[in-house]
């Protein structure tokens, strides 16, 4: 058996480090090495799943997680994961995954005592491929490659919070004090709480990650960073959102669970992106924008939010029709906020026949109906930021604009007053305003106001 055991860690481990020496680029080994945790972490959940299907277990042994025998464990991951990234020029994704079967077949029957077979177990082996190997492929060829911006960037998220909500909690509990039992053992109505005040803490961070993508045409992944300096969204509040929103969701966990171990995992966190992850950050975008950067961290903090964003370049163009009762309520309503770096003008003026109400950033990313809304409200205050944010969440948005498009205002050509579309004598106006000011931040043109009621 502890011979069966060196040679499922060894065996693996030579053939990555053999594939590894094949593969210069630098980017490749990085995907392999994400790719490799993507499948420890499923291979961790399987075996969870395995323990109550019978599918297989193993022998009790020394060097164990939770009944899985680590050595076992990492060379499974690796053979799961890293290896068949860094050969992907030279083996195809659907070889690979029969080649993995393959090995699995043969391999799993000849390690018994140490692994035990149950009668269904090539059920479990198929699960495993389809919703552990497959996605840590596609994960670690993608980012090796910056192809599927739209699929690596779920894929990474999906990963991040396994690890964060599932994989560090577990292991904390392991070796220190709490369980999921005082999570799992909550009435329904408290723990839909439990999972709402969560989201919340995590919207910031998801909404960073969404701007690393759609700003910045990259991922959350070091070695997989944006291709330009993110300093919308959240970045325009806070230096690190993501790391924030990572230790804040640590700490609300630890507290659920009752884990002193889990705060001292979230305190260890705080250490090593301050005095590690910080500075290898910051010499790597000084490096690429010198000049930029350095005016950035001027502005905004790395753990200590500003109140009002700090957006510099080109102000961003909000496009409402002032013809139309909702618009002009939203118009008034930033109106009397003064938004930092955006103007607002009439939809009539764009040219483009607009339907819905378009936001235009300065770097030319635009979104249209209730997201650009949102957008906007991310140039008021923090406050209204983490309301645009949220009304920003995949589905969130398509229900809201469901909603405003259902009873609300339908899309309609600007200055038509469309079908449902309550005109501005209807609307009920909590401070009026003259037809000519501005709500553009300094520096920028200014723009008129919408009609007063009536």
């Amino acid at each position: 058996m502890t011979t069966a055991r060196y040679l499922s860690l060894a065996l693996p481990l030579l053939a990555v480090l053999a594939a590894a020496r094949l593969e210069r680029h630098r980017a490749a080994r990085a995907a392999a090495l994400l790719a490799f945790v993507a499948s420890a972490v499923g291979i961790a959940a399987l075996d969870e799943v395995a323990r109550h299907t019978g599918w297989y277990s193993f022998a009790p042994v020394r060097g164990a997680y939770r009944g899985l025998p680590v050595d076992l464990w990492i060379g499974w991951a690796a053979l799961w994961g890293p290896l068949p990234v860094l050969l992907r020029k030279v083996l195809p994704l659907p070889l690979a995954l029969g080649l993995l079967l393959w090995v699995d077949a043969v391999a799993l029957p000849a390690l018994h005592p140490l692994v035990r077979l149950g009668p269904h177990w090539l059920v479990g082996e198929a699960v495993g491929l389809l919703a552990v190997a497959l996605p840590a492929q596609l994960l670690g060829r993608y980012c090796a490659d910056r192809r599927h911006l739209g699929v690596r960037v779920p894929l990474q998220v999906v990963l991040f919070t396994a690890l964060l909500l599932w994989f560090v909690p577990t292991l904390a509990f392991e070796v220190g004090g709490g369980s999921w039992v005082g999570l799992t053992e909550l009435p329904a109505s408290r723990l839909l709480l439990v999972g709402q005040v969560a989201l919340l803490v995590a919207t910031p961070a998801l909404a960073a990650v969404r701007e690393f993508a759609v700003r910045g045409g990259g991922t959350p992944y070091p070695w997989d960073p944006p291709r330009r300096l993110v300093t919308t969204g959240p970045y325009a509040y806070l230096a690190n959102p993501m790391q924030c929103g990572a230790i804040a969701l640590m700490l609300f966990t630890a507290a659920v669970t009752r884990s002193l171990a889990l705060v001292a995992a979230g305190v260890t966190a705080v250490a090593f992106a301050a005095a590690v992850a910080g500075p290898h950050e910051g010499y790597d975008l000084a490096g690429r924008y010198p000049e930029n950067w350095r005016a950035y961290r001027r502005q905004v903090r790395s753990w200590w939010p500003r109140w009002r964003p700090y957006l510099p370049g080109p102000a961003a163009v909000l496009w409402l029709d002032d013809d139309c009762g909702p618009c002009a309520a939203v118009w008034r309503f930033l109106a009397r906020r003064h938004p930092a770096g955006l103007a607002i003008r009439p939809a009539r003026t764009h040219g483009q026949g607009l339907r819905r109400a378009e936001y235009v950033g300065g770097d030319g990313h635009r979104e249209q109906g209730v997201a650009a809304v949102a957008r906007a409200l991310e140039h008021v205050t923090l406050g209204w930021a983490l309301v645009g944010w949220t009304l920003r969440l995949p589905g969130v948005a398509w229900l809201a604009q469901l909603v405003t498009d259902a009873m609300i205002a339908s899309p309609h050509p600007a200055g038509t007053r469309g079908e449902g579309c309550p005109t501005p004598s209807n609307v009920s106006w909590t401070v009026p305003s003259p037809r000519s000011g501005s709500t553009a931040s300094p520096g920028s043109p200014p723009v008129p106001s919408p009609p007063p009621p009536g």
